[in-house]
């Protein structure tokens, strides 16, 4: 049977037919091979992090199998939860709750029936046991959306929890790490420390060529290489821009991948990604209360202020996910002419310091970029892709 482009080039869901192995840090070892080497060692706890979109799900899915995989959110969790009541929750068992009895009595010829009802809690280890007999993985994903204060209190549960066996991997971005769970007294022995590198330009190609040779569609070894930059290190990115590639190709009715519907099928792509608010707030800064913001003319006739000088500096080539203040820099002022005036490193700093801020107070859809320490990461490579392609003045 002829396979389907959304069969084989899968985004939100593990991609069977494009699944590519890694190794671990240079070691000639398998991600996957370290994942289960850290679920076999008893009385530890396994910490995977690394970059957003970087498939650090789907490697858990793929070691531990979709079916065994119990997957929360540090988003599920607040200072008021319950931390058991969401674990049991996840796999249907019934942690709080009422049980009503009914008992009859007798008096003389007269009978009554007497309802009673009893609250109930299952106990933490009655919820471990459930999930060691059924061969369950809890898989705590986004644990940096939880608060710091829940982080500890969660820390504090897993410590048990894995002293009783229970496997549990925690997954989270390496600039919101898990501190709480690295940093933590009681679990130093107790971990498995995973480290997810970026994706490399080879392994990423991999997944098209492997995907577009499934559905008997040409794509050259140059073309390929094209895709795997503009991917940003993403394999999830990587996969949306495939299917774009083959509905475009399936409208044209032609089967072979041409330089010349790139740029169409990256537009194309950015119709699935919601970054227009984020943009959108990220450029006009703070409100300036009143106050005339300074105006930079740039070499494309533009007329922006310095938050939007920096917006523009990020979607610039090539397309990178990490840089230094003075690359950012460099990047601001050779988007104006020559001849004008430049806007000094203070204020760039200041009004970059302000966009923290504000992205900092915003749903976690915002935190797309962190200034940490003299450096400004992208956290989402969507987001940036957005910012390349996504626009429509540009």
């Amino acid at each position: 049977m002829q396979l389907k482009a959304e069969n084989v080039f899968k985004p939100g869901s593990f991609p069977e037919y494009t699944y590519v192995s890694r190794n671990y840090e240079n070691t000639g070892i398998p991600y996957e091979l370290r994942l289960k080497q850290a679920l076999r060692t008893a009385g530890c706890l396994t910490s995977i992090i690394g970059p957003s979109k970087m498939g650090k799900t789907i490697l858990c899915e793929k070691v531990i199998g979709i079916d065994n995989i119990v997957e929360i959110s540090g988003a599920d969790f607040d200072i008021n939860t319950d931390f058991w009541a969401i674990v049991a929750a996840k796999v249907g068992l019934p942690y709080l709750g009422e049980i009503t009895t009914e008992r009859e009595t007798i008096e003389g010829n007269h009978r009554e029936n007497e309802e009673q009802k009893e609250r109930y809690i299952l106990s933490k280890d009655k919820v471990i046991q459930y999930y060691k007999d059924n061969e369950k993985v809890l898989v705590i994903d986004d644990f940096h959306y939880a608060s710091k204060e829940m982080q500890i209190k969660m820390a504090q549960q897993l410590k048990d929890a894995i002293r009783r066996e229970l496997k549990v991997v925690v997954v989270s971005l390496p600039h919101r790490a898990d501190d709480a769970i690295r940093q933590n007294a009681d679990l130093s022995g107790r971990l498995s420390l995973i480290n997810i590198e970026t994706w490399k330009e080879s392994d990423l190609k991999e997944i098209a060529l492997k995907g577009f040779k499934q559905l008997n569609i040409k794509i050259s070894d140059e073309v390929a290489s094209q895709l795997s930059v503009e991917c940003l290190t993403s394999p999830q990115l990587m996969q949306y821009i495939c299917l774009s590639i083959c509905t475009l190709l399936e409208d044209k009715n032609e089967n072979v991948v041409k330089t010349d519907i790139l740029k169409t099928a990256y537009r194309f792509t950015t119709v699935n990604f919601n970054y227009s608010d984020v943009v959108n707030v990220m450029s006009k800064g703070p409100n300036p209360r009143g106050k005339k913001r300074k105006l930079f003319k740039t070499v494309s006739q533009k007329e922006l202020d310095l938050y939007g000088l920096i917006v523009e500096s990020l979607a610039k080539n090539p397309p990178i996910m990490e840089m230094n203040f003075d690359m950012l820099y460099d990047r601001i002022t050779n988007l104006i002419p020559i001849d004008n005036i430049k806007p000094d490193k203070q204020s760039v700093k200041n009004h970059l310091n302000n966009l923290q801020m504000i992205l900092e107070d915003k749903e976690e859809i915002y935190k797309a970029i962190e200034w940490k320490d003299g450096k400004i990461y992208i956290l989402d490579p969507l987001f940036l892709f957005y910012l390349r392609w996504g626009r429509m003045d540009e």
